[in-house]
């Protein structure tokens, strides 16, 4: 019988002569094949401020040549930086620009604060109880699914032609997706929580209001965030077919007599508002809620 002398060896191996298998210290390397991930391609690594500035200017600048190449020397249907910037110094000259501008951001201020305001208090209620969430779940998934542009027309025949139907169609085409994401939201509060705060004497309206609504604020805020470019799309949709002012009729008048370049600026314009107010909101969700920074 062959004796093993060391402790813990593999008599199975050592006892016919093999070594055996080495066990590594310390965690296993990361990376590919034992190397350490790269610090910019890293999954879910930070990278350095002054990295993370230079890729926004190359995204920009990439877009920016793009736009420039398919423009070439003008003569094509795409027009120029140059030219664009031009029409809208004079939209901005004459006053047009303006009135476009404060036009369309009433009414997304007002539908969509409205639709927050439903999204919250019926989103809050069908995630934290069971019952709304059985009594409301059959009717959104009905209604959620009906094309909200669809329903202009009606708006136009029951409410007449003026700030209105645009606003309810902003309200409607927002409302039921703010509805869902934030009862989403409340549904990951941690059971714990609540089981905690039940068991320290609190009652549903204090666990409510300290509890659900505190640790939802983060996520109602990027829920905001994201459904804002629904109001806005909304809001072209109504503009084009009823509206004297704002900024997507100015692009569907623009459209009429081919003038490229007043589009072009109008679409940026859009961009840099929505660019913008994605900035805002993130600074709001962080100040508000700086333990929930990704």
């Amino acid at each position: 019988m062959i004796e093993v002398e060391q402790a813990g060896a593999r008599p199975d191996l050592e006892a016919v002569g093999e070594p055996a298998p080495a066990v590594p210290e310390g965690p296993p390397p990361s990376g590919t094949r034992g190397r350490p991930p790269s610090r910019l391609f890293g999954i879910r690594t930070e990278i350095p401020v002054g990295w993370r500035i230079g890729f926004g200017v190359v995204g920009v600048a990439g877009l920016l040549g793009l736009w420039l190449w398919s423009a070439g020397d003008g003569s094509a249907l795409i027009p120029t930086p140059g030219s664009s910037w031009s029409a809208f110094t004079e939209m901005v000259g004459d006053g047009t620009f303006q009135t476009d501008l404060w036009a369309s951001l009433q009414r997304v201020a007002i539908g969509y604060s409205i639709s927050m305001a439903i999204g919250i208090v019926a989103g809050i209620a069908i995630g934290t109880f069971a019952s709304v969430e059985s009594f409301f779940e059959p009717l959104i998934g009905f209604l959620r699914y009906i094309p909200a542009p669809a329903l202009l027309p009606l708006f136009l025949l029951l409410l007449g032609i003026g700030e209105s139907p645009k606003i309810w169609l902003i309200v409607v085409g927002t409302a039921f997706y703010n509805v869902i994401m934030t009862a989403d939201v409340a549904r990951n509060v941690p059971r714990e929580m609540i089981d905690a705060s039940y068991t320290l004497g609190a009652g549903r309206g204090r666990i409510l209001r300290r509890v659900i609504l505190p640790h939802s604020i983060p996520g109602i805020i990027d829920v905001a965030r994201i459904n804002l470019a629904a109001a806005w799309s909304m809001l072209v949709v109504a503009e084009i077919l009823g509206a004297q002012a704002g900024l997507a009729y100015q692009i569907n008048l623009a459209q009429r007599f081919r003038a490229v370049d007043v589009m072009f600026a109008l679409l940026f314009v859009f961009g840099l508002i929505g660019l913008c107010s994605d900035v805002i909101l993130r600074q709001v969700r962080n100040r508000v809620a700086p333990w929930a920074r990704p």
